[in-house]
């Protein structure tokens, strides 16, 4: 199966299925996010921690040539860790980021107000191969992304590729790619999408369970094309954390996806 990125000897080149829609010499901000997590990720000291936040800044693109990721502690406590990594092309720092790891107990007595939440029902599992679900307002579920470019409530579920070649992905990672997701399920409108995210905060009371992993936009700002998004994370047991990016207008090149599917299907022998 193709992976988004092959290592060697330390540097990660990435494969076609990293490159963004944006810009063909570009690698996608989900593709960088879950590299980050995966380097952010040895650091976390035992089963007991869980990454409970993952902040990256994309404030540089990523060009789809070598790259290295590196990564140091900040602080080791008892019950918080902190790391920060950057990915490193021509020496130049291009996107970095910041992992929090909190050690699990129990849970406090008492009851807390949470807010009602009602989460589409998933397709039915997945096979190995990559596979991108949306499901607009009400709709049923679709793999046409065309038929879903309107003003509703978007709602996405996944199945991904290995993020490296030759190994598995971890739940963190996957947590990670799907989490820049957010700019598509938030910033998705009548005529495509028209804000490219600058960042992409992950925050999890849990790791997710299995190789899917489900996003529903929750909530949408913007103003003088400065925009919020703010989506839920989920799997087949339920909600296990939020996602929030904030995006600037990208107008000029709008990914429209219902040009893309026409030409797609116009394309097709």
């Amino acid at each position: 199966m193709v992976a988004f990125f092959t290592e060697v000897d330390g540097r990660y080149q990435a494969s076609p299925f990293a490159v963004a829609r944006w810009s063909a010499k570009q690698i996608g901000g989900h593709a960088v996010c879950g590299l980050l997590a995966r380097e952010l990720e040895k650091h976390c000291p035992d089963p007991e921690f869980v990454p409970a936040r993952l902040t990256v800044d994309l404030f540089s693109p990523v060009v789809a040539e070598p790259l290295t990721v590196v990564s140091e502690v900040v602080r080791r406590g008892n019950r918080i860790v902190v790391a920060d990594a950057r990915v490193e092309q021509d020496g130049k720092v291009r996107t970095r980021a910041t992992a929090v790891f909190l050690k699990t107990a129990d849970t406090p007595p008492g009851e807390i107000w949470s807010s009602p939440h009602s989460l589409p029902d998933p397709p039915d599992p997945t096979d190995r191969n990559m596979r991108l679900w949306v499901r607009t307002g009400a709709d049923d579920w679709t793999m046409d992304f065309g038929a879903c470019q309107n003003a509703e409530r978007k709602t996405i579920w996944q199945h991904q590729p290995p993020l490296v070649a030759g190994e598995q992905t971890s739940p963190f990672q996957r947590a990670a790619i799907v989490g820049d997701t957010t700019n598509m399920v938030c910033n998705w409108g009548s005529q495509g999408v028209g804000y490219i995210n600058s960042d992409m905060t992950l925050t999890l009371s849990r790791l997710p369970v299995g190789p899917e992993l489900g996003l529903q936009a929750a909530d949408h700002l913007a103003h003088d094309g400065i925009s919020i998004g703010t989506a839920t994370l989920y799997d087949r047991l339920g909600r296990l954390g939020t996602c929030v990016v904030t995006a600037v207008s990208n107008s000029r090149r709008q990914l429209d996806f219902a040009r893309l599917t026409a030409e797609h299907v116009t394309a097709r022998p």
